[in-house]
């Protein structure tokens, strides 16, 4: 029989399917055609995007020139403009404001048809941190009260470039979404007295049939109630609310775990399009105490259709339990020494760091 399933922190239900539960063989990957045409991600071709806000890049190279490893560039066509004032003003009932915003990309890797799975752990390192970066640098604005970082990957996933890039967009607005969220964890802890987040991972860890992989710092598992197949968690161990509030020392063990995260559900769903998505808590509100940071992991092998736009729910072929378990199973290599074209070990400088 189906199960339905309730999430602790949003309290939205999901639709768990057992009788006919899928494995990964059925979800067939569908590889999109290679687009044509010049990139503007790739090296040699700088000059295609606005300047760098940053880079990680080789000593003695210059910014905006060839010699970088991950580059972090505002979008060319970007959701929101940085320049102008919000002008708040109403209609009658409707409200409105002038559209602005950042919107960055982060261009992963200089190599064009490189995938996640590919990555060093040393490279993952200078993308969260380039992460990071941004996300302390924008904080600092006053207009912005939220920060969204996340990654599309596959045209399905929503990626209109095939170059491996993440983007960030910080808003005006605490989005509707972020503050679900947020008012499910203020809830749980103003009638428990603790943090939702961590009572879910106490749990996870105590029962073990959902960890898919762990840390000294972090660990990944596949939800309760998964809204998507393998849909996958990496969440600190120490309770913190801000992304922006992560320690160099967890940085590190950040990189580790999504690189062997990634690599399993990559290698287990053979190349999925998917998303993930940094949940943060707002620039603004005092929700240290209850809100708690963590990464969502989507790969994108059903669509959301009539039944789950109309009620909100989500119907979910594969259980979670049997998702960590697949993604146990994926055989990894155990050194990863580098991607093709980029020396893991090479020597960087950080250049840039003010969007402004």
């Amino acid at each position: 029989m189906p199960q339905l399933r309730k999430d602790p922190v949003t309290k939205r239900w999901v639709i768990i399917v057992h009788e006919k539960a899928k494995s990964p063989k059925d979800f067939p990957s569908a590889k999109p055609k290679a687009q044509t045409g010049k990139c503007p991600f790739c090296p040699g071709q700088e000059a295609m995007t606005p300047p760098e806000v940053m880079s990680y890049r080789e000593p003695n190279t210059l910014p905006n020139q060839q010699g970088w490893q991950v580059r972090v560039v505002p979008n060319r066509y970007p959701a929101l403009q940085i320049e102008g004032d919000l002008d708040r003003t109403g209609l009658g009932l409707y409200d409105m404001m002038n559209g602005v915003g950042a919107h960055e990309v982060i261009v992963e890797t200089p190599v064009h048809d490189q995938g996640f799975e590919a990555y060093s752990k040393q490279h993952v390192l200078k993308i969260v941190s380039a992460y990071a970066d941004r996300y302390r640098d924008l904080k600092r604005d006053r207009r912005f009260r939220y920060i969204l970082l996340f990654k599309n990957s596959g045209a399905a996933a929503g990626a209109s470039l095939d170059h491996p890039h993440s983007q960030l967009i910080a808003t005006p607005i605490i989005p509707k979404r972020v503050m679900e969220e947020v008012e499910g964890a203020r809830q749980y802890y103003y009638y428990k007295e603790r943090c939702v987040f961590c009572d879910i991972i106490r749990q996870e860890l105590s029962a073990g049939n959902r960890i898919i992989h762990e840390n000294e710092s972090f660990v990944a598992f596949a939800p309760f109630a998964s809204r998507f197949p393998f849909e996958t968690w990496i969440a600190p161990k120490d309770h913190k609310a801000s992304f922006g509030d992560i320690e160099e020392a967890e940085l590190d063990n950040l990189a580790e775990m999504m690189s062997g995260t990634l690599r399993r559900l990559i290698k287990t769903l053979d190349q999925p399009p998917f998303n993930y998505i940094i949940h943060t808590s707002p620039c603004d509100e005092h929700c240290a105490d209850y809100f708690h940071w963590h990464i969502e992991i989507m790969p994108r092998l059903t669509k959301v259709a009539g039944f789950e736009w109309g009620s909100g729910f989500y119907v979910n072929p594969v259980p979670p339990e049997d998702a960590a378990k697949y993604l146990i199973q994926a055989s990894l290599d155990e050194e990863q020494t580098g991607e093709p074209g980029v020396s893991a070990d090479a020597p960087a400088v950080k250049s840039g760091t003010s969007a402004r």
